[in-house]
């Protein structure tokens, strides 16, 4: 039979309710770390989510700290991130002076022409690096190849590139090196 004490005493929560009860706590939280309603929205989402994921690695010691703690992560990384990456705002940007371009329908074209030779992982590892801005790192990661021969790829590319556009220039502007 049971006791008394044993009827009375709630039924432990399930992962989902005990986060679902948790939210306007990380919520309150993530506005202090944030002080942004957009981003304490999106570091609250993205806690829910690595706490859905990771459901695993929760001990069922201290619901409450390890949310706290996960939050917390995610907002120093998010931090971090923007440090190595700085960036300007909107409103300072307009000032910024927009570097030349050109409208030269032969340089563009001979551009294109050069990098069409170039071998297709020495132009994916360029288009990543210099176009699309990814550190050498993360190009590693995404083509699954050692960051040693991301660095070559990208030089020999890069020198590939500059050796064809030098060939096709009718008229030499700078005195060769």
């Amino acid at each position: 039979m049971e006791t008394a004490r044993e009827a009375q005493a709630p039924a432990p929560l399930s992962f989902e309710a005990q986060i679902l009860a948790l939210l306007p706590q990380l919520r309150r939280y993530s506005r202090s770390l944030t002080r942004s309603d957009s981003e304490c929205e999106d570091l609250l989402q993205d806690c829910v989510e690595k706490a859905l994921i990771n459901r695993s690695q929760w001990r069922g010691s201290n619901f409450k700290s390890w949310a706290y703690r996960i939050m917390t992560n995610l907002h120093l990384n998010a931090r971090r991130s923007i440090a190595r990456r700085p960036s300007v705002g909107i409103e300072e940007a307009e000032n910024l002076a927009e570097s030349p371009v050109s409208d030269d329908p032969l340089e563009k074209r001979r551009l294109v022409g050069a990098l069409e030779t170039l071998p297709k992982e020495a132009r994916a590892v360029l288009m990543l690096v210099v176009v699309e801005g990814h550190s050498y790192q993360d190009v590693a990661d995404m083509l699954d190849v050692p960051l040693g021969t991301v660095m070559s790829r990208l030089s020999r590319a890069r020198r590939s590139l500059r050796e064809k556009m030098r060939e096709e220039n009718v008229i030499q502007l700078r005195r060769p090196r």
